[in-house]
């Protein structure tokens, strides 16, 4: 009996020793790289790349570190390398080995994707391709200036108050107008639309720029800081003709381009501090034509600036207009 249980004890013992070895012949690894190979069958979680060894060698990369024996390699018992990552963007890995450039996606999601995988992979021509590309589309991204159109008050004061930035508004709405308008007026209102455009290209990324055309105002430049109006000019007003009212628009370039200039006090919310302050103070006393509101000594008040307010003319030839006073 006990030579029997010796013989059934040395049966099991090969049985599990072949199990082992099967079980080994389906994953190993290989410390000793792929030197000895000259084709590559690499299965990339899942996604099955064919290529010779010499492509993966070009450049001193994870890659080639597999091929040389630097990094230890996991084969399958069919012969396929396994590499334990998303095998989406491979593809575009090892054709950018093969050929030194490649079409990158447009995609700033997918951008970034490849530029993990190029990572991982430590193939730096690669990193460095997709670095000069997503720079490439922050640039155009900078480069364009949108202008947001206000459509309610409610949307108005939540964009104002809920903004960093400086805030410059437009309210452009000519067919607000009961009366006719003078020979000049209409050049004006495209006058003040196109240093609208222009201011807005300028100070791109620094003041916001927004528009309103459902307002009671014509045309009226409103200036923010830190949630609140701080200037607002006004180039509209009535002409007392001696036949009828017409509606005259001024064009105040330089008055419009000082404003915009002292509501960059409030960028990066440097209207807070005293220098701030002093600033809006002395500007304050630079406006000639200001009419102040506000009974409030706490609180900084509103510089309105009407063009010409008081005295007002026709834009006819002379000896046919009569100027009043309002």
């Amino acid at each position: 009996m006990s030579a029997e249980a010796s013989a059934g004890s040395v049966a099991d013992a090969s049985v599990l020793a072949t199990q082992s070895s099967g079980q080994g012949s389906e994953e190993k690894g290989v410390g000793g790289g792929l030197a000895g190979s000259k084709y590559v069958k690499l299965n990339v979680g899942g996604s099955l790349h064919y290529t010779t060894v010499q492509t993966l060698s070009k450049e001193d990369s994870l890659l080639r570190s597999m091929c040389n024996g630097g990094a230890e390699v996991t084969i399958d018992s069919e012969g396929w390398v396994v590499l334990d990552r998303c095998g989406r963007h491979f593809g575009l890995v090892l054709n950018f080995m093969r050929d030194g450039s490649v079409p990158l996606p447009e995609s700033h999601r997918e951008l970034e994707e490849v530029l993990k995988e190029a990572q991982y992979y430590r193939v730096q021509g690669l990193v460095q391709h997709c670095m000069c590309a997503m720079q490439k589309q922050r640039n155009v991204y900078e480069g364009v200036c949108r202008i947001p159109m206000i459509t309610s008050t409610k949307e108005e004061q939540r964009m104002i108050t809920t903004c960093r930035k400086p805030v410059v508004k437009l309210q452009n709405n000519r067919g607000n107008n009961k009366y006719s308008y003078t020979s000049n007026s209409d050049d004006n209102l495209l006058k003040n639309i196109e240093l609208f455009d222009k201011l807005g290209l300028r100070f791109n990324g620094r003041v916001l720029f927004v528009k309103e055309v459902l307002g009671d105002e014509i045309c009226c430049w409103s200036f923010y800081g830190e949630g609140r109006k701080i200037a607002e000019v006004c180039c509209t007003s009535i002409v007392y003709a001696t036949e009828k009212k017409q509606t005259k628009v001024e064009f105040p370039e330089a008055r419009i381009f000082e404003e915009t200039l002292n509501i960059l006090i409030y960028e990066n919310g440097r209207g807070s501090g005293p220098g701030g302050v002093a600033l809006l103070e002395s500007s304050s006393l630079m406006a000639s034509q200001s009419e102040e509101e506000g009974a409030s000594a706490g609180d900084r008040r509103v510089r309105r600036i009407h063009v010409r307010r008081h005295i007002m003319h026709d834009e006819r030839g002379h000896g046919q207009q009569t100027v009043y006073k309002d």
